[in-house]
């Protein structure tokens, strides 16, 4: 009698205990998996299809330029220096071909004792980790925002007589990441410019027709749109001209002329004639006159001054590289990646990720009076809104731009995006999930959105990553 009660009081606790294990299973979820960069052919860093003999002459002069490595004194004015991040554009836009982003072996390390430099390795710069610039929120007690160049001349043979020392970066939190370390430093990694004449070439009327499309269903999901705004504006407009502005993470450039010409003088130290001032006029330095970067006006030409590439700058060639470099090639579609944009639509990641815009007539290098076929009312795939966007206190840089906030950053273009290998503005993480999730902090206009995504079964949250994958 005992036996039975015992028998029958034990198959209850199992009962129980397997009910119990039963409802945890079925609250517990399986995560979605990146499956990592796609493999393949890159399908990118090819010219626009269309393009002109003459426009595909300067878009190669750009590409070679893009390419060629600086050093300081090289016997003409556009020498590197004295401070710098790198020593080439491709170093830092070269993944998955010239023209992307930051690559999975990271270029710095080598870059930092090249010529003799003693350059130290800063802790967030690490083989296996993205390219980083570093801004500094705040300089001697004032606000800063600018960028402090990892690296200086000093010690390079081409540097004879340059004496100055590499800014402090320490303490040092996680390298991989970026996370922690000096709470004073913030970090960016390089955009992709693949397709970026076709975002010049997007009328500014088509991006704030956007921006008022389907405003209660954005409302309701707590999308503002308010952006890199001047005088307090709902788009991204300039202070200078009043136009939309479109480039960098808090879209803070305006032309891909600006972006150039802002790159070459910060991150390589090359002044040019948008920016002719050195970042640092220590002494014993400067090697070149001022600017360093100008036209060519002693360039013998054979045929016309059009269709002569070696008389413009390198900031134009620069620019008229990235004009006229073709956006990527997404994977074929599949019956899962589809179901993946629908789901990606659904949730309401679509209404900052705009899928596509219709270009306006544009003209690519200037040799022609005539629109360019290449650029001219084009469908740019680029999934977004070219606005900023608050994305809350995880992903807040503390810095602003224009009127960008210390937490507004560009609606990111998706193209291209399978098979890049570091996300979000930082670097901080090579997960597509993982980045889908950071988006979620307060004050995140993607809160709602990303609750939605949780939401979602395993299967449909994993035919977005697939989706995002095949992009």
């Amino acid at each position: 009698m005992l036996r039975g009660i015992a028998r029958k009081s034990f198959g209850g606790i199992v009962a129980v205990a397997l009910a119990t294990c039963l409802y945890t299973f079925s609250q517990t979820k399986a995560a979605p998996v990146d499956p990592g960069v796609r493999g393949g052919p890159a399908g990118a860093g090819t010219p626009l299809k269309g393009l002109t003999a003459d426009e595909t002459a300067f878009f190669q002069d750009g590409q070679a330029r893009f390419a060629e490595v600086e050093v300081v004194n090289k016997g003409s004015n556009n020498g590197l220096g004295p401070r710098f991040n790198s020593n080439q554009c491709f170093s830092c836009h070269s993944q998955p071909d010239a023209g992307g982003t930051s690559p999975a072996k990271n270029p710095l390390p080598a870059v930092a004792n090249l010529n003799g430099a003693k350059n130290a390795v800063p802790w967030f710069i690490v083989p296996n980790g993205p390219v980083r610039e570093a801004r500094f929120k705040k300089s001697n007690g004032n606000a800063d925002g600018e960028v402090h160049d990892l690296f200086v001349i000093t010690g390079r043979s081409d540097a004879p007589g340059c004496n100055i020392a590499q800014f402090d970066f320490l303490p040092a939190g996680n390298p991989l990441t970026g996370q922690g370390g000096n709470s004073n430093i913030i970090f960016r990694i390089p955009t992709p410019v693949f397709g970026a004449g076709l975002i010049e070439a997007i009328p500014d009327s088509a991006i704030l027709a956007n921006m008022q499309a389907n405003a209660s269903l954005k409302s309701a999901l707590g999308i503002s749109g308010h952006a890199n705004a001047h005088l307090s504006g709902n788009v991204n407009l300039s202070g200078n001209d009043g136009t939309i502005t479109r480039f960098g993470w808090k879209a803070q450039n305006k032309s891909l002329l600006m972006f150039a010409g802002e790159a070459y003088n910060v991150e390589m130290g090359i002044s040019n004639q948008l920016f002719p001032q050195e970042r640092d006029e220590t002494p014993g330095c400067l090697y070149n006159p001022t600017p360093n970067d100008t036209l060519n006006f002693t360039t013998t030409a054979t045929t016309t001054a059009q269709s002569n590439p070696a008389v413009i700058s390198d900031i134009e060639a620069f620019a008229n590289f990235m004009r006229m470099l073709a956006p990527p090639t997404p994977a074929p579609a599949t019956p899962t990646t589809e179901n993946g944009r629908a789901a990606f639509a659904k949730i309401g990641c679509a209404h900052c990720h705009t899928p596509s815009f219709t270009t306006g007539a544009m003209i690519a290098s200037g040799s022609t009076t005539s629109p360019s076929a290449a650029l001219s009312h084009q469908t740019a795939n680029l999934f977004s809104d070219l606005l900023v966007h608050h994305m809350g206190k995880g992903l807040a840089d503390g810095i602003t731009q224009g009127g960008a906030g210390p937490d507004e950053f560009r609606t990111a273009p998706l193209w291209g995006v399978g098979q890049r290998v570091f996300f979000l503005h930082d670097g901080r993480t090579s997960n597509l999930v993982d980045a889908i999730r950071d988006h979620k902090s307060p004050g995140s206009e993607a809160n709602k959105v990303v609750e939605h995504f949780n939401k979602l079964s395993t299967r449909e949250q994993q035919e977005i990553i697939d989706f995002l994958r095949s992009l």
